[in-house]
């Protein structure tokens, strides 16, 4: 059980003490991934950016999706899921979501590109994995731009849906037995804003900042 996201966030780091090296970039799924992205770029002394993938969701239950998108189109359909959705509606969620993902990288990421991730080792960071569909996505925008590894970290995530990620390497602290959503492993869960992750993407900045500023005082 943990905290709250930085609880959780600090926890990971800790698990991931073996790959700290220049080479590495983390990667945070915003919005809720944000937070603990920080705790494990911060504990590494990585290089930490947001990459957006959205969930596709059905038209009749939000909550719920059948597929995601990645913010360079990179696509993941559950086939059976979708199955029984109309093509026209499946093509006006794919584009109402490209324009939150567009939102979402002019806000959060001020619309700049994301870091180069060709032959290096991008650790991927949410906040849990439920289906995985978001985070599925997030693998296969690494891999098109030529990641070397893939490391998945997260909190927690079913034991399934861990199976079946395409990742070189998945850390996982918490794989409960009867899991039915990410929030049952936090003791504070709440909806995570974009102001908050412009403020944790500004303490990131600052703190980049003053060790440049060290390092030009040594």
């Amino acid at each position: 059980m943990f905290q709250d996201r930085t609880d959780a966030g600090k926890q990971l780091a800790q698990a991931l003490e073996g790959y700290g090296d220049d080479n590495v970039l983390v990667l945070a799924i915003p919005r809720g991934g944000a937070e603990l992205g920080y705790q494990v770029a911060k504990h590494l002394d990585a290089e930490f950016s947001i990459l957006v993938s959205r969930k596709l969701p059905f038209p009749d239950n939000p909550e719920a999706g059948f597929g995601a998108m990645a913010e360079d189109g990179s696509t993941f359909i559950f086939k059976d899921a979708a199955g029984h959705l109309p093509a026209p509606t499946i093509e006006r969620i794919v584009e109402d979501q490209k324009d939150e993902i567009q939102r979402r990288v002019r806000v959060l990421r001020g619309g700049g590109p994301l870091p180069d991730i060709e032959n290096r080792t991008v650790i991927l960071v949410d906040d849990g994995i439920a289906m995985g569909s978001t985070m599925r996505a997030a693998i296969k925008a690494c891999r098109n731009r030529g990641a070397e590894q893939v490391v998945i970290a997260v909190p927690v995530a079913g034991a399934r849906t861990i199976r079946e990620l395409r990742a070189d390497q998945v850390v996982v602290l918490e794989q409960p037995m009867l899991f039915r959503a990410v929030a049952q492993v936090y003791r504070e869960w709440y909806d995570v804003s974009d102001e908050q992750v412009l403020e944790i993407m500004a303490e990131w900045k600052e703190r980049q900042a003053q060790s440049a500023s060290v390092e030009v005082g040594a």
